[in-house]
């Protein structure tokens, strides 16, 4: 049994009948389709086994659960929580208090990588989930008594795999690497930015010059500042090949950018002038100060990188957990051209990748 919540009342007095609840199962449903921001359409919530739906909607966001939910001593146990706090980011202005996502602590327990909500429960509780639901219209009203079972089962589970995990975490010895993935989760979380470096991931932009690559930069970093503003998503505004081909060829005026941009939807005359101030205005010197984008790697560094990987494979291989988990290649790559240990290998993998890895350098 569930309980629709829709009433300011209604969702005090839920959190009134559990005042020394510091575990809550946690979820949502949200929709992000023709926006950059998701829309919040659904809070679920398990309370010492009362589950309750919370419709944000009416509620105009989670009314009183979203202090218990930013306190320090309530832990959200959340399944592969990433876009879920991204969707609660508004709700929960200061972010959750405490995290455990049950994905990566399954990772780090020896289920393996990526494990769905469906299996995981029906690897701990048993039990076979529903999933037909998944791609429903969540923001639609009323919805089905089917989607709100759907919705329910979400959170049913959350505290015995809770319990489960979090002892086979502590048997490994492995709490405390959970608990820094997690934080690294609230914090990404936390922060509105968007990368301040984003030509890195235009690895097709690798041999351009410095100003080409420059100029990528700036206009990148106003897709992500206007896309932002505007509320849509980032292609609708202008989409990668359309920036690279004003990058290397600008348009001369505001018409032949209209003629060469058609198509796209959140382009309207507005963002056009300032898209075509972004080509047209020349760089300030430091605007040529940034990260320049990785080359393709020379044959010596394709081989300590292959050398590196080989590496990370046999020691998550010893840990029993994912290799994907432990180290993507793309932190090798940097670190390879770099020379400079990654900031997302910190904590615990450095711990246990810098020994290996460092030699191989």
């Amino acid at each position: 049994m569930h309980q629709w919540i829709a009433q300011p009342e209604a969702a005090a007095e839920l959190l009134n009948r559990h005042p020394a609840a510091r575990l809550v199962g946690l979820d949502t449903e949200f929709m992000r389709i023709d926006t950059f921001y998701p829309r919040l359409a659904l809070v679920q919530v398990n309370l010492e086994g009362e589950i309750a739906l919370l419709d944000p909607l009416a509620l105009g966001g989670i009314g009183a659960l979203a202090p218990r939910l930013a306190d320090p001593a309530t832990l959200c146990v959340m399944h592969s929580a990433s876009e879920d706090l991204e969707a609660l980011a508004e709700a929960v202005p200061g972010g959750l208090g405490q995290l455990f996502d049950t994905q990566i602590a399954a990772a780090l327990c020896g289920y393996g990588a990526g494990l769905s909500y469906q299996k995981l429960v029906a690897a701990i509780a048993g039990v076979d989930l529903p999933k037909a639901e998944t791609r429903s219209d969540w923001l639609r009203r009323p919805l089905s008594a089917e989607q709100l079972d759907y919705a329910a089962q979400d959170v049913i589970h959350l505290a015995a795999i809770h319990a489960e995990l979090d002892a086979r975490l502590r048997a490994r010895g492995r709490s405390d690497w959970h608990a820094q993935d997690c934080q690294r989760l609230l914090a990404k979380a936390r922060s509105r930015d968007g990368d301040p470096q984003p030509q890195r991931s235009f690895k097709s932009a690798a041999e351009w010059s410095r100003p080409q690559q420059a100029l990528l930069r700036r206009v990148l970093l106003w897709r992500e500042a206007t896309a932002r503003q505007i509320d849509k998503p980032r292609p609708w505004l202008i989409d990668d090949a359309h920036i690279a081909e004003f990058v290397l060829r600008p348009p001369h005026d505001t018409d032949e950018l209209f003629q060469r941009a058609k198509g796209l939807r959140a382009l309207r005359g507005p963002q056009r002038e300032e898209l075509f101030l972004q080509l047209a205005t020349p760089l300030l010197p430091e605007e040529m100060d940034f990260a320049p984008i990785f080359p393709l790697p020379s044959p010596a560094q394709k081989r300590t990188i292959a050398a590196m990987k080989e590496a990370v494979v046999a020691i998550a291989a010893e840990l029993d957990i994912p290799d994907g988990l432990l180290c993507a290649r793309r932190h090798l790559e940097a670190y390879v051209f770099d020379g400079q240990w990654p900031e997302a290998l910190e904590g615990w993998r450095r711990e246990v990748l810098y020994p290996r890895l460092a030699t191989l350098l």
